[in-house]
């Protein structure tokens, strides 16, 4: 085995050697620098030096070893005792390197002067080599020449170059400085002379790309970058430098010697804020200056100054939360009077906020904690702006040093994470530890300012730290710690009531009216008035419990919440108690008053004025509360103490929620939109469900002798209330969800009708595209472009059109000659008439050349006809003009003359209307034949031949023209005639042909050849459905309303922001070869999903298209390339990337275009080159204002880690920010650091980009108070790296949102615009963006999940943005206003399990803050869905377990408490309401089957038949067809028809359902409804709702048998296995007389949900229906479930494993307690069963019941003797064996004698089974609820072994059909057709006729 140090020094030296061309194929760099352990990073010097040596390694090895030998140093002397990670073997291997290269003898001393005066040597001859003193020269005159776009490789090397050279000169000064303090004074002197160190100095300065800059050099000078010669950048950074009155700082502290000292420095030293933290927020706070001045259009001055509004309006945008919250509390702000405020003051508070904001870590989630900073520091600020000198803040001293991280930061930070320590990782209850929401909701109230006054107060509880939680609540004793605050997420159900209470209300008071309506047949009399009446008591007594809730909901947070809060809910509470009991007396005494009427009664009279006062001062406060238009009033009547009372007692006062109304109109639309749902809801609820119950429920009633089967414990003297309650238990379950399905109903139509306004779905088709194509460049313009533009429409389209283009060929989804097809010409002239695209004028001239040919008619009748066709008639105009342009371009005087001379008589025929008269148009087609022979000549390379070839063929048709086309009079121009016959007759004319060499001249013979030869209709061009589809949506977007746009100057700018953990960045070869069980690899499967695109891409590479893969392995190029296309075509980080680096792009050429009119270098350029986009990616400025505008961070949370373990992801992520220079990666460093002896680990932010040499560059390092993961993983992840994001707005992308596309990038400005327009009562805080899911057509579930997400982001947010108001963020794509959610908590909140929908609390937290979120459709992002039913399993249970959370939410109950009823019933349905009812879908089921089977089993059910036919009627069929359609996604297909209806048009829409159907889409939704409700009840009930990782990848492999029950087995297996238990019981004993048919209608809908539940996963399981892959699942899962687990088993290897982490979700005291009830249902069966057995005859006592538990202890004995413990057995195995088969022997007889001697029947045993396995189930829920409590009992191991039974039992159920199935072959084959497309099917058929038939061959 090689030590240690042998192989670091292998490392080192390789590293040392390595080629110097650069990273690899696969993007892997290397060298020694990439190696420095993390616990050095912390000196960047290290770094940088080793690359040095790296550099000029072979330029002079013994400089590279002083480089080595002096990092060496650095590295000692930062970690002396080699204590951090790795630094031991680092630095072991590389002085092993430094030894094999010093020239010295053994035990020789270094001999630094020499080493001095080496590097002294080298440094000039480095110089001189690269000759630094022209270089910079050199690429300054290129780039100022004007001419760099025609030279742009030129350019980009001298740059690199240039970087390359200085960072390399600034090592080595930096070394030959550090050298030198190293020898004496004088020999410093000596060996370094002054010009050097002048000269030394000089190169630093130039080395701007080498100091860490993010986007402006602020801290350098510039060369490349000309971001700091815009006005808008200077005058923002002239606004934060020294300003006269600052207190002056010391003359030790250190300034860059290239910047003056600023405010920035000046915080810096008074607060102790972190260098690279003031670095970054220096540069945030320019940015965001820059850009608010640039969008005031200031015009350009030599010394611009920053415009006092633009500093007005990002001061009071950044700190507007600070001003309300000051208001909130009201509390002075830390200024006076804000119009007495200087502009300098303002951005001294503005730096300072950001400063802090920059530095707080996971404080940033506490935007009120911010404040309160804010407000103290700026407080201090005051009192130190009064002295002459700056002095350090107190607040941030301490005897270490000046640190705000140490000082303000960490205690809180400590607070946090040691709550955070008590969540047990999610598992504890909400209510034992205090949230993110918890820490914030402190700072709502003034006690916190006395309590932690300032500085920090640390003896204060709210800083004192929690003790460990126990997990032992028995053992928890009283403990010092703080409650929770003002809310408490306690797990319960009643949070929907307790949120939602006004809609429960307004539901049950309706049932009651209507019912009380129903029964008095219709009639609206005085008993009817009477008994509508008793409303007013239902209403107090709902109120009253939901006062009880508040009481008891509040429960942990007392001792925290604000005395008026507590007293409130106390009042609410006496009050409503006492009005119920008071209401209910006086109803119930006026009840008794029968013989009375309303009028003579006095109690009622005053029941009646009691309700009338009540309802009146209720409906005042609802009017002025509620109704917007009536807030001006309310709010000038705050100040009565009355009506301040009144909305104090009716609203809760927080800071957050205040304001939530909407405008006048708005709120009039969505209140009309609710009255169409409610009326239609409640029509249905009266007629067909109320109504109808009504007279079986009265014969029920009166039935008084109703016979039982069974013992009846409950039914006596309650009039039959069980019977009456399974009737209509149901139907009001159906009453509660169906508002739910009328909301959709209703919500598709408006928001279909909405979208047809918006003109959505106009353009699709290419024929659409075709025929409207004309209007596109004028459309383009008035939206897309600058309007002031003087260009005519087509010359400015082109350029963009082109581009648009020419990435569809990048992404290879045109061909290359669908490119030249679809690409426009420049249009710059040259032809008196716009050229449009060939593929629109394809074919054209042949067909114009056939009509003139047959033509009889007249001119005009001619010319009609090819006017018919605008197209056609364009392509002949064309053809004119080119033809003339080229002729009179290449031919000689004479040859000119001839042109102008047939071109008059043309236009003198045309005027004369004789065209037909005065040319032979039948000879059209010879003279095209020869325009074509010669144009195909002409467009060649010039050589001797062609050019003869060319005289000849213009030759030719002189003749063809003058001897067979014209036949007009040449007498009238004999003179010119003869001139040229006599040319012609002597060979001169035409023999002086000039040769086309202008460029553009060329193109026009290219495009001439084209038009004449293209004979193929382009109908169907671009052939690429993808490429379709989106020209098709954006030519559609060109007439859709949107903003119009800004010059990019002037637009907003933003940043794209996407988090990553460790997903796929880029497919590795090895992973795209791999090979499933099939022989299927992912590179086969994309090159049968997608077999164009894979010619296409192998025609880019230069490849032939039948080329395999293999081939490519001869060019690390192409394999590099490979694995990009791959890559694009997956969930991948690659991908995203790259679609959102198309931002920059299509900024950049708008910028590029727009370059005339900003007066910058290249407005010299002529109008032909202005619109030649040829380099428009490296113009400078085009670069720079890029840069400006847009931003991109990826923050890859582990990508340090990543790097130091030398991950693939690591290295492909380096590979991406090297194509990507503007890519910025942000990750969490862990550097172990010394500290007393201990190590210890620290946590950096970072920001890092790709340097001259695509290494990574640090740019910022930014110090965290400890570990940021403290909460939910990606929020926390997004948190930490928002501060490297810039600008005023900032997108949300995603992993999957893996497409953002060019043709819609250049729709972002006009997006941003949207924050600027009028939306309503606010401005947009959020902008919702449409998504357009990619991965459709991967396979039929990626369809079904496409489309029903596709119908949500397009109609369903249509229709939330507008009319109803309630639009959420449901994840990304969205665009948010930046500095508003920064400064109000971030984009997302983080607090572990109750916010693991991390997403959506960004869209609460922004509508409670009086935000604004709209939703717009012009403009698309692509997005990747989970393509697999385990993918799409796990997701959905992931947003349901979300959504069960969310129930618990405190943002939840605030929206639902405080928005107005009708926008409270809509946030209701759309979020937390629509989970909620599928879950009662499915309870529906098992109501009505429990019902039933209560009915056949009592024997109610057949007596009740010979009375009354109450099973048969309107409200039970009513109930059940509505809970089947929408079981099966019925009424979620009405949507998403609508929407194909609206985008596809009407007949592809029945297709695409059609479709689905036949590929059983009702079984995928179906079994979604059921993971829905498994997971949003479970969390609920008992938690555990997490993230799960779900892979995103591409389904071609076979899902295991076993794999698919261990995900399955208890949401959709048990439960599917217990209605299929109703249904048999239900067969069996309840429908004797009512035959099969009658059954069938009754159940089918319940008989559908078991099948999908059962069998959905292996319907939709590749191959899982073969007979080779069920035999080796049915292997394989044996083995699973009888393997015995143990320590560190997983629950993949083991069932006793798998059923342990099933059961962890049991936790608490209520979980069991719910367990444990809801487990009674079981033990119906039983108890109902035993008395319908032969044997027990009509017996119908106790005793019967009794012995049935007998017989089950009895079969529980067996059970115990056969699965007896073998370890246990081991010593007496034979006896065993003898006892067990006596047993068996014995229990066999025992039953045949019982059925020969007794009435037992076969039958009875049967059902004895049927009776028996629930109850057997029902006591094993119960036992594993109450698992610490049975293992103490020691029967756990029955338990266990009981369970296994059932699984084992369960799983032989499901897999019998399986295998019967497997034996058909055709079925296989149908599955396969079913799941995936046709041409992956017949690949797959393909590869394993070639794999022998071998499944598994390859592998």
């Amino acid at each position: 085995m090689p030590s240690v140090e042998d192989l670091w020094e292998r490392l080192v030296r390789a590293a040392l050697h390595r080629d110097r061309i650069g990273n690899d194929a696969y993007g892997r760099h290397g060298g020694i620098a990439a190696n420095v352990p993390s616990s050095l990073t912390n000196n960047r010097d290290i770094d940088s030096i080793l690359r040095a040596a790296d550099e000029i390694q072979d330029e002079d090895a013994t400089i590279s070893r002083i480089l080595c030998e002096h990092a060496y140093s650095l590295a000692q002397n930062l970690d002396p005792n080699s204590e951090g990670r790795g630094v031991l073997q680092f630095k072991t291997g590389l002085m092993s390197v430094i030894k094999q290269k010093l020239a010295k003898r053994d035990g020789g001393g270094i001999d630094r002067s020499q080493d001095i005066a080496r590097l002294r040597e080298f440094y000039k001859l480095y110089r001189e080599k690269n000759r630094v003193d022209k270089m910079q020269e050199e690429e300054m005159l290129l780039r100022e020449s004007g001419t760099f776009s025609g030279n742009l490789g030129e350019l980009e090397r001298k740059t690199v170059k240039r970087k390359r050279v200085f960072a390399t000169l600034k090592v080595l000064g930096t070394v030959l400085e550090q050298l030198s303090k190293e020898v004496s004074s004088e020999d410093a002197d000596r060996l370094i002379p002054d010009e050097l160190k002048r000269m030394i100095k000089s190169d630093a300065a130039m080395t701007e790309d080498l100091v860490s800059y993010n986007i402006i050099p602020l801290d350098a000078p510039t060369i490349g970058n000309v971001i700091t010669s815009f006005g808008e950048v200077q005058a923002a950074i002239s606004a934060v430098k020294y300003f006269r009155g600052l207190p002056k700082l010391p003359d030790n502290f250190p300034i860059p010697a290239s910047r003056n000292a600023d405010i920035f420095d000046f915080l810096h030293y008074v607060f102790g804020f972190q260098k690279d933290n003031v670095s970054n927020q220096r540069e945030h706070v320019v940015h965001l200056l820059a850009n608010g001045q640039s969008r005031l259009g200031i015009p350009e001055v030599p010394e611009p100054k920053l415009d006092e509004a633009a500093a007005q309006e990002v001061f009071l945008k950044s700190l507007d939360n600070y001003i309300n919250w000051c208001k909130y509390l009201s509390i002075p702000l830390v200024w006076s009077k804000l119009p007495d405020v200087s502009t300098e003051r303002k951005l001294l508070f503005l730096s300072l906020y950001f400063l802090i904001w920059g530095e707080a870590a996971n404080i940033r989630f506490l935007p009120e904690c911010l404040c309160y900073i804010f407000h103290h520091m700026g407080m201090e600020l005051n009192e130190i702006l009064r002295q002459q000198v700056a002095q350090p803040a107190k607040s941030c001293a301490s005897e270490a040093g000046i640190s705000f991280l140490d000082q303000v930061i960490c205690p809180l930070y400590d607070v946090i994470a040691a709550e955070a320590g008590n969540n047990d990782n999610g598992r504890a209850p909400h209510s034992a530890w205090r949230n993110y929401d918890d820490f914030n909701e402190y700072f709502w109230s003034i006690p916190c300012f006395q309590e932690l006054s300032w500085p920090w107060r640390t003896g204060s509880s709210f800083l004192i730290k929690p003790p460990k939680r126990s997990k032992n609540f028995l053992k928890s004793g009283k403990s010092k710690r703080q409650g929770k605050t003002s809310f408490v997420e306690h797990r319960t159900f009643l949070h929907l009531y307790h949120s939602f209470h006004r809609l429960w209300i307004f539901l049950f008071m309706m049932f009651q009216g209507l019912a009380i309506i129903a029964f008095n047949d219709g009639n609206l009399d005085s008993k009817t008035l009477r008994e509508a009446l008793s409303l007013a008591p239902t209403y107090f007594v709902m109120k009253f419990v939901q006062s009880v809730l508040d009481i008891l909901m509040l429960y942990g947070a007392y001792a925290t919440t604000r005395p008026a809060a507590v007293s409130r809910i106390f009042i609410k509470f006496l009050w409503f108690s006492t009005a119920s009991v008071v209401m209910s007396f006086l109803y119930v005494k006026a009840l008794q008053e029968r013989d009375r009427s309303i009028a003579g009664s006095l109690l009622l009279r005053v029941y009646v004025i009691a309700i009338a006062i009540y309802a009146g001062i209720m409906f005042f406060m609802s009017v002025l509360m509620r109704i917007p238009a009536c807030h001006s009033i309310t709010n000038s009547c705050n100040s009565w103490t009355l009506v301040h009372f009144l909305k104090w007692m009716n609203q809760e006062r927080y800071y957050v929620g205040r304001g939530l109304y909407e405008k006048t109109t708005s709120y009039m639309k969505y209140m009309f939109f609710w009255f169409i749902v409610l009326g239609a809801k409640f029509a249905f609820a009266y007629f067909l469900q109320i109504r109808p119950l009504v007279k079986p429920t009265r014969v029920i009633v009166d039935i008084t002798d109703l016979r039982y089967s069974w013992h009846d414990f409950v039914s006596k003297n309650n009039h039959n209330a069980l019977t009456i309650a399974s009737i209509w238990a149901p139907v009001i379950c159906i009453y509660l969800l169906d508002l739910q399905i009328f909301y959709t109903l209703v919500s598709a139509v408006w928001g279909f009708l909405l979208g047809a306004r918006d003109r959505i779905g106009e353009i699709r088709s290419l024929d659409a595209v075709h025929k409207l194509f004309e209007s596109f460049p004028e459309a383009f313009i008035k939206r897309l472009d600058v309007p002031e533009m003087v260009k005519a429409d087509a010359t400015r389209f082109s350029p963009f059109w082109n581009e648009i283009i020419r990435n569809l060929r990048e992404e290879d989804y045109i061909t290359s000659l669908e490119m030249e097809l679809l690409q426009m010409p420049k249009n710059s002239g040259v032809i008196p008439m716009v050229q449009w695209p060939l593929f629109l004028l394809a074919s054209k001239i042949i067909l114009a050349k056939d009509i003139a040919a047959e033509n009889r008619e007249s001119q005009d009748e001619l010319w009609d006809r090819i006017c018919k066709d605008d197209y056609m008639k364009y392509a002949v105009i064309e053809f004119y003009h080119s033809f003339k342009l080229i002729l009179t371009s290449i031919l000689d005087d004479e040859g000119k003359m001839w042109v102008e001379r047939i071109c008059k008589d043309i236009n003198e025929s045309i005027t004369r209307k004789s065209i037909n008269d005065d040319f032979r148009l039948s000879m059209l087609s010879l003279v095209i034949q020869k325009v074509t022979a010669l144009m195909g000549i002409l467009k060649g390379t010039e050589t001797p031949e062609l050019v003869n070839g060319a005289i000849k063929a213009v030759q030719d048709l002189y003749d063809v023209v003058r001897i067979d086309v014209l036949s007009i009079n040449m007498s009238k121009n004999y003179d010119t005639w003869n001139l040229l016959q006599k040319a012609r007759t002597e060979g001169r004319l035409f023999s002086k042909l000039k040769w086309p060499r202008d460029p553009e001249l060329r193109s026009q013979v290219k495009r001439l050849y084209s038009l004449l030869t293209i004979k193929d209709s382009a109908a169907n061009i671009p052939r690429n459905l993808e490429a379709r589809r989106r020209l098709e949506f954006f030519t559609n977007s060109l007439f859709m309303d949107m903003p119009q746009t800004k010059p990019v100057r002037a637009m907003l700018s933003f940043s794209v922001f996407t988090p990553y953990y460790s997903e796929t960045v880029l497919y590795s070869m090895p992973e795209l070869l791999k090979k499933n069980e099939d022989g299927i690899s992912t590179l086969f499967y994309l090159q049968k999903i997608y077999p164009d695109e894979w010619k296409n891409f192998l025609a880019r590479i230069g490849r032939d298209e039948n080329a395999h893969e293999s081939e490519l392995n001869d060019n690390p190029n192409d394999i590099l390339e490979l694995r990009f296309w791959a890559s694009y075509r997956g969930q991948t980080l690659a991908r995203t990337v790259r679609g959102m680096m198309y931002y920059r792009k299509a900024i950049m050429l708008q910028a590029y275009l727009e370059r005339t009119t900003a007066g910058d270098m290249e407005a010299a350029l002529s109008n032909n080159e202005a619109n030649d986009t040829q380099g428009f990616e490296l113009s400078p400025e085009a670069r720079a204002q890029a840069d400006l505008k847009f931003t991109y961070v990826v923050t890859c949370q582990i990508y340090g880690k990543q790097k130091e373990d030398q991950k693939p992801e690591a290295a492909d992520i380096a590979l991406l920010m090297q194509r990507n220079e503007a890519l910025r990666v942000a990750f969490i460093d862990e550097v172990e650091t010394m500290k007393d002896g201990i190590v210890q680990t620290e946590f950096y932010s970072k920001l890092v980009k790709a340097d001259i040499n695509g290494k990574d560059k640090e740019i910022y390092s930014v110090k965290l108070p400890g570990n940021p993961k403290l909460g939910e993983g990606k929020p926390e992840n997004q948190n930490h790296a928002v501060i490297f994001t810039r600008g005023n707005a900032m997108q949300t992308i995603d992993m999957n949102q893996a497409s953002a596309y060019m043709i819609e990038a250049l729709k972002m400005r006009n997006l941003l615009e949207e924050f600027y327009r009028n939306h309503g009562l606010r401005p947009p805080t959020i902008l919702g963006v449409r998504e357009h899911v990619f991965t459709g057509s991967v396979s039929s579930l990626a369809s079904f999940m496409s489309n029903q997400e596709t119908s949500f982001v397009t109609l369903g947010q249509r229709i939330l943005a507008n009319p109803l108001k309630v639009r959420m963020h449901y994840g990304h794509p969205d665009v948010f206003d930046r500095v508003f959610h920064i400064t109000r908590g971030g984009i997302s909140k983080a607090s572990r399990v109750i916010n693991i929908s991390e997403d959506i609390y960004a869209g609460f937290n922004s509508t409670l803050r009086q935000g604004n979120i709209t939703h717009h459709e012009y403009i698309q992002v692509g997005k990747g869905r989970d393509v697999g039913l385990n993918q799409i399993a796990l997701f959905e249970g992931k947003v349901a377990g979300g959504n069960g959370e969310q129930v618990l939410s405190r943002d939840v109950y605030r929206l639902g408490q405080l928005l107005d009823f009708y926008r409270m019933m809509s946030f209701y349905f759309t979020t937390v309401g629509y989970y909620f009812c599928t879950m009662l879908t499915v309870l529906t089921v098992y109501i009505f089957l429990y019902g039933k089977t209560y009915l056949a089993l009592s024997g109610v059910g057949e007596d009740i038949k010979d009375r009354a036919s109450v099973t048969k009627n309107t409200a039970l069929t009513a109930a059940l067809n509505t809970q089947f359609l929408f079981q099966i996604g019925v009424f979620t297909a009405v949507p998403m028809i609508l929407g194909f209806i609206l985008e596809q048009g009407f007949l592809r829409a029945v297709v695409s359902f059609v479709t689905m159907q036949f590929q059983l889409s009702t079984v995928f939704f179906t079994f979604s409804l059921g993971t829905r409700t498994h997971y949003f009840g479970r969390t609920i009930l008992h938690g555990g709702a997490k993230y799960h990782a779900t892979g995103r990848g591409f389904v071609v492999r076979h899902i295991k048998f076993s794999e698919n029950y261990r995900l399955y087995a208890r949401s959709h297996f048990v439960k599917g296995m217990e209605v299929a238990l109703l249904l048999v019981v239900y067969l069996a004993y309840g429908n004797d007389d009512d035959g099969a048919l009658s059954y069938i209608l009754l159940t089918v809908s319940s008989w559908f949900m078991v099948i999908s539940w059962l069998y959905a996963p292996y319907i939709f399981n590749p191959s899982g229906f073969e007979w080779q892959k069920a035999v080796e699942d049915f292997r394989d899962w044996t083995n699973w479930l009888l393997y015995r687990g143990g320590i560190g088993v997983k629950g993949e290897e083991s069932w006793e494993a798998w059923w342990d982490e099933e059961l962890i979700h049991i936790r608490t005291f209520g979980s069991r307690l719910m367990e444990t009830i809801l487990s009674l249902r079981f033990f119906i069966f039983q108890y109902g069963i035993v008395y319908k057995l032969n044997v027990q005859d009509k017996d119908t006592s106790l005793t019967v019941y009794g012995l049935s538990w007998l017989v089950l202890l009895g079969l529980l004995i067996l059970f115990k003797v056969f699965t007896f413990s073998q370890k246990i057995s081991v010593n007496f195995q034979l006896l065993l064996r003898f006892i067990q088969g006596i047993t068996f022997l014995l229990a066999l007889a025992g039953v045949a004698a019982a059925v020969a001697l007794t009435d037992l029947t076969i039958g009875d045993i049967f059902s004895c089974i049927l009776a028996f396995i629930p109850t057997g189930w029902g006591i094993l829920s119960i036992a594993v609820a109450w698992k610490p409590f049975v293992k103490k009992t020691g029967l756990w191991k029955s338990i266990r072994s009981m369970a296994r039974l059932y699984d084992a039992g369960m799983g032989i159920l499901i897999f019998i059909p399986i295998a019967f199935f497997s034996w058909f072959p055709f079925v296989s084959t149908f599955q396969t057709r079913l799941m995936f497309n046709q041409a992956f099917s017949r690949g797959l058929e393909i590869s394993l006729i070639l794999a022998g038939n071998n499944p598994n061959t390859g592998l």
